[in-house]
């Protein structure tokens, strides 16, 4: 069960591409349970919770001048660079807000996965992704109201409201349930990366569904075109730019790398809960987007630094 666990967590972004395939084609299967959207997150972070453990907290309270510098780094290089990047690329608003509440939205929880692999600092990046979700009640809304609001209307409290229920109460939730029942959590912890990888398939798909005149319609492909290269440039940017901030504060590789990836990744499944509930459909397209992208790119970088590792090492032991 696990290995099968493990196989379905690893591919998922294959997952997301046959999802959407579907959605298009058959969006009446999706639809439907559009309206539980936000309780299938809220069981995603529910999830994560009952994974955080202590410790995780611990290192938080032991470097917090550390965690200050990547949490600002988080808020501030991806919203502005979001911002920015909508106006280069000249998105209509719609699209364009849903691009601020991508670079708005806390760090994505599978950041900490990729630096494990990429050999990466991973303590400093849960300490990140924790920091940063507990923050983001008040930031992402705050951000996308003073970036956005010229844009379209911004509802400050509907998006605290949708925040706090959806992420930090069923996250707490999950951390009381795992402090109480530590046992039985430890045994079925695998399954919880599987919920959030179901999650976000199911997420982009109804995004994919919910758009589905607009993406056949005639004429429509470069608008989407460009929506996904200005998700992407914002994506590499952030890749580039943590790392940057890392190469200036002149921290170690492994932290370099942690900011890099830790910055570069969003949590857009949050931003797609919110861009749908607050900002309509269109609106959920870039967030959708920077799910599938901010992975692979992620993915194809990680890839690229664990084989350097172990040339790196194979090199060492040939010389010794």
């Amino acid at each position: 069960m696990r290995r099968i666990l493990a196989f379905y967590t690893k591919y998922f972004v294959l997952w997301v591409v046959l999802a959407g395939v579907v959605a298009l084609y058959r969006p009446g299967v999706f639809l439907p349970l559009g309206r539980f959207n936000q309780v299938f997150f809220a069981l995603t972070m529910f999830g994560i919770g009952a994974v955080l453990q202590p410790e995780d907290f611990r290192r938080i309270a032991r470097r917090p001048g550390l965690v200050a510098v990547g949490s600002i780094a988080q808020f501030t290089i991806m919203p502005l660079g979001a911002f920015l990047w909508a106006r280069v690329f000249g998105l209509p608003p719609e699209l364009a807000v849903g691009l601020i509440v991508a670079g708005s939205a806390p760090g994505a929880m599978a950041s900490n996965v990729m630096c494990y692999i990429a050999r990466a600092d991973t303590a400093y990046s849960v300490s990140l992704t924790t920091v940063s979700t507990l923050l983001c009640p008040i930031l992402t809304p705050a951000l996308v109201k003073l970036l956005a609001g010229q844009l379209l209307p911004v509802p400050f409290w509907g998006q605290f409201f949708t925040i706090l229920w959806t992420v930090i109460v069923p996250l707490w939730a999950g951390f009381a349930v795992r402090h109480f029942g530590r046992a039985r959590i430890a045994r079925i912890q695998e399954v919880f990366p599987a919920i959030s990888v179901t999650f976000i398939v199911f997420i982009c798909a109804l995004v994919v569904a919910g758009n589905r005149d607009r993406i056949l319609q005639e004429g429509q492909w470069a608008l989407l075109l460009t929506v996904l290269a200005a998700v992407a440039v914002l994506n590499i940017y952030g890749m580039a730019a943590g790392y940057g901030v890392g190469a200036l504060l002149g921290l170690e590789s492994a932290r370099r790398r942690t900011l890099c990836i830790e910055i570069g990744m969003q949590n857009a499944g949050l931003g797609t809960v919110l861009a749908l509930k607050h900002f309509g459909p269109r609106s959920a397209l870039p967030t959708a987007m920077f799910v599938f992208v901010c992975i692979l790119t992620a993915s194809l970088l990680v890839e690229l630094w664990r084989r350097r590792a172990e040339r790196s090492t194979d090199g060492i032991q040939s010389s010794g």
